[in-house]
C-alpha cells in the first residue's frame, strides 16, 4: 500500500462514514455500496463487489435506531473492501481476512460514533444560552462542528485500521492453509445465517414484508435468468 493509495483510502473511509449519519445520507455507506466504490477506485470494482455483498448480508442485522450503539459500517466496508481490492492475487483467505477486518473495524467504529456523540453533546451544551435567543450563527456552528468531527472521525479510523490491519492481512494470508472454497463458503453461510435472521425478524413484525421479498426475489431470478 503506498501513501498515495492510503490517502486516497482514507479519504473514502471519510466522506462514505461521513454518509452514516451526518451528510448526505444518500445510502453509500451501506457496505454492498461502499466496498463496491472502494474497488472501483483501487482498480477491482467485481471484488469490492464481492466484499461489499458479503458484508451487506451480515448488516442486515444492525437497527440504527436513535442513541443506540451499533456497527458504523460505512468506514469498514471501506477497509474491508480496500484489502481485498490491494491484493492483485486473491489467495484462498483473503475474502475471510477483508470481511474480518471490516467487522473489526466496524466494531470500533461504532465506538467512536459514540465518542462523537458526545462531542456534539458538548458543543450544542456550549450555545445554549445562544440557541435560546433563536440565532441562526449558533445552529450553523453547531452542525459544521458536528460534520467536521465526523469526517474527521472516519477518516482517522479508516488510517488507523489501515495501518495496523494492512499488514496482519498479508502475514495472516501467507499462513492460511484452510481450501479456497472452504473459506469462502464458511464466510458466506455464516453472513447469509445472519441475513436470515433479520429477514425473520422482518417478517414476523412488518405485514405483508414476506410476500414483498418472495416478489422481489422472483423478480430478482427471473431478470437473472432473462441474461
Amino acid at each position: 500500500m503506498t501513501p498515495d493509495q492510503l490517502l486516497l483510502i482514507a479519504l473514502l473511509g471519510a466522506i462514505i462514514g461521513l454518509d452514516v449519519v451526518s451528510f448526505p445520507q444518500a445510502m453509500i455507506s451501506r457496505p454492498i455500496a461502499a466496498a463496491t466504490i472502494t474497488g472501483l477506485v483501487l482498480g477491482d470494482p467485481a471484488g469490492g463487489l464481492l466484499v461489499g455483498a458479503t458484508l451487506e448480508l451480515i448488516a442486515l442485522e444492525t437497527l440504527p435506531v436513535g442513541a443506540s450503539r451499533y456497527p458504523e459500517w460505512g468506514s469498514a466496508s471501506v477497509v474491508g473492501g480496500a484489502l481485498f481490492a490491494l491484493r492483485p492475487v486473491h489467495t484462498a483467505g483473503s475474502l475471510t481476512l477483508a470481511v474480518l477486518a471490516a467487522l473489526a473495524t466496524a466494531w470500533v467504529g461504532g465506538w467512536t460514533m459514540y465518542v462523537i456523540r458526545r462531542f456534539n453533546g458538548a458543543i450544542a451544551r456550549r450555545w445554549i444560552p445562544t440557541l435560546g435567543l433563536g440565532s441562526g450563527r449558533a445552529v450553523i456552528a453547531i452542525q459544521t462542528a458536528g460534520i467536521a468531527a465526523d469526517f474527521a472521525r472516519a477518516g482517522l479510523l479508516t488510517v488507523l485500521a489501515m495501518l495496523a490491519l494492512d499488514p496482519l492481512d498479508r502475514a495472516m494470508a501467507s499462513l492460511w492453509s484452510l481450501d479456497a472454497r472452504l473459506s469462502r463458503a464458511i464466510v458466506v453461510a455464516a453472513a447469509a445465517a445472519v441475513a436470515a435472521g433479520a429477514t425473520w425478524k422482518l417478517f414476523h413484525n412488518t405485514p405483508g414484508a414476506r410476500w414483498y421479498f418472495a416478489g422481489g426475489l422472483v423478480i430478482g431470478l427471473a431478470l437473472l435468468a432473462a441474461r
